[in-house]
């Protein structure tokens, strides 16, 4: 078993804290949170560069989170690794999150054959960024193991090491961040890992008040979704050009897009 597939959050547990209404972070903290990059390494460049201007007059703290698919779909996959591994932004935290498709990448190297539904969305991209040449038309077990022979041979090792080491979760103030969204009905310190990189529906839909407001991604839409229980702030960055950041200071919430 992966260990996002086990019936528990990130290991680090929600802070105790008075709840403030409207939700809040700490008032000596601003936070960035990034949604779905998709292989977009010019928009994420062009994002960090916002970023660090709008941050220029802020004396406090800053963290920086990333809800995770950085891989997949766009051309530029193993460069938006690079920077977030080799070009973190000085002065931030930073907090890296793990999506579906980073889920997927890491089944692929314990089983090849996951391979022929990953690149029905968007694989192929990642696979060709280390060099990997699937041949054309239906894909033999022999084809998937080179594959993944080729793909464990020319990515770097600390590229791999970062993938394994992303967080499933991560909680500040009033707000829980996390790639997809969570169960309703559950407790936040219960959610399912499988749940929070892959849930849609039925947490889209839902009125639930979590107990903290969820900032996610994983479902694209035109514009950042608000609503009274989650944030979504994936705006189709490989289709659009919008890759967006939340932020959020004190209680007040804006964004900042490319």
């Amino acid at each position: 078993m992966l260990p996002w597939m086990k019936r528990s959050a990130d290991p680090a547990k929600p802070e105790t804290m008075v709840e403030q209404q409207p939700p809040s972070v700490p008032e000596d903290l601003r936070v960035y949170a990034i949604g779905d990059i998709h292989g977009r390494a010019d928009l994420l460049d062009e994002l960090h560069r916002l970023i660090v201007r709008d941050s220029a007059d802020w004396g406090g703290d800053r963290i920086i989170v990333y809800l995770g698919d950085y891989i997949d779909r766009g051309m530029g996959n193993r460069e938006v690794l690079d920077t977030l591994v080799h070009q973190p932004l000085p002065g931030f935290r930073s907090i890296h999150l793990i999506g579906n498709h980073e889920a997927v990448l890491l089944q692929f190297l314990q089983d090849a054959e996951i391979a022929r539904d990953w690149i029905k969305f968007g694989g192929d991209t990642t696979l060709a960024s280390y060099g990997v040449r699937l041949p054309r038309g239906e894909l033999s077990i022999d084809a998937l193991l080179e594959a993944k022979a080729v793909l464990q041979r020319n990515m770097p090792p600390e590229h791999l090491e970062f993938l394994r080491g992303l967080r499933l979760n991560y909680w500040i103030g009033g707000y829980m961040f996390v790639h997809a969204g969570v169960k309703p009905g559950v407790a936040l310190d219960r959610q399912d890992g499988n749940d929070m990189i892959w849930i849609r529906k039925t947490f889209l839909k839902s009125k639930e008040d979590f107990g903290k407001v969820i900032v996610h991604g994983h479902t694209p839409s035109l514009q950042p979704e608000m609503r009274h229980n989650r944030i979504g702030i994936d705006t189709g960055a490989f289709f659009s050009g919008h890759l967006t950041a939340l932020v959020l200071q004190g209680a007040e919430r804006r964004f900042l897009s490319t």
